[in-house]
């Protein structure tokens, strides 16, 4: 009885392997295997309270061994004279930026920054994002 279950469960235990490595798919490799990977949105048109607003996000992606400790999300418009505005999310929080003055017509630029550190000592390791350009 018992070497009868054990040949069951073996060929069951085998079956199974079988089965999930003929179904299984390759993992993605990560784009940045020294820290996280951060996805950036292209600028888009949101309404906040009434007020028309450009807007872009930076957040976290998977992350090898790392720890995010920075994000930043900027927008700027194309042909103005300042340098375009920016904001900070910190840890693991997305950075948001919310842009003003919006005009119709106008290309918008969104790029973002995040920093992750990882080691002993800590070793800062930072990727650029974008950038995403949009006529709105």
């Amino acid at each position: 009885m018992f070497r009868t279950f054990a040949v069951l469960a073996a060929t069951a235990s085998l079956l199974g392997t079988a089965t999930a490595v003929a179904g299984a798919q390759p993992e993605p490799t990560p784009q940045n295997v020294e820290g996280c990977n951060y996805n950036l949105s292209a600028p888009s048109v949101v309404t906040v309270s009434g007020t028309t607003m450009v807007t872009a996000v930076l957040t976290v992606g998977a992350c090898n061994g790392a720890t995010t400790f920075e994000t930043a999300a900027c927008i700027q418009m194309q042909g103005s004279s300042g340098a375009g505005q920016c904001t900070q999310g910190r840890g693991i929080l997305p950075a948001q930026i919310f842009f003003q003055p919006y005009r119709p017509g106008a290309t918008y630029t969104s790029t973002g920054r995040g920093c992750a550190s990882k080691g002993n000592p800590p070793r800062k390791i930072c990727q650029e994002n974008g950038p995403f350009t949009a006529t709105l």
